[in-house]
This record gives C-alpha cells, structure tokens and sequence, in this order.
C-alpha cells in the first residue's frame, strides 16, 4: 500500500470523515500533517496543492484533492487501484 499523507485541521469533520473512510478501505497508516500548528507548514501545503482547504490528501506521490474529491474517486471505481499500487 503507497504511503498516505493527509493534512489536516483542528475540529474538521471532513478531515475525520476522510480518515473513517479510508480505514474502511483497509488503510492502516496515514500521516496526519496539521496545518494549524504551523505557519509554515499551511504555506507549503498551498504551495505544493494551490488550495487552503483541508484536508489535503495525497495518495503515493498523487494528491486526490480533499474528502469529496477522494469519494468522487471512489465513486468511479479508480480509488482502490490507487491503494493497492
């Protein structure tokens, strides 16, 4: 399974609906990044996604985007491959 990294924040239920649904997919590990602890830390996550929102999910080296857009994927049958590269 390819490493997953989320960033995150503080109180956000798609954060935690995204966290759900992904341990429902079987995914065991995922680096939590909070945004809110550092300045920094949000900057290069709007550097590296062009987005403030969160959260932030990348899948391997592909960031999916935020919790919609994970399900959207998930929708079209393409979230499963990506978890099992």
């Amino acid at each position: 399974m390819p490493h997953i990294k989320m960033y995150t924040g503080p109180f956000c239920p798609y954060c935690m609906m995204a966290k759900q649904f992904l341990k429902q997919l079987g995914v065991s590990e995922i680096e939590e990044i909070r945004v809110d602890k550092s300045p920094e830390i949000f900057a290069e996550m709007q550097q590296i996604t062009g987005q403030r929102s969160v959260p932030q999910i990348f899948i391997g080296e592909t960031h999916v985007g935020g919790f919609t857009d994970l399900y959207a994927l998930h929708q079209k049958g393409d979230l499963l491959p990506l978890l099992e590269k």
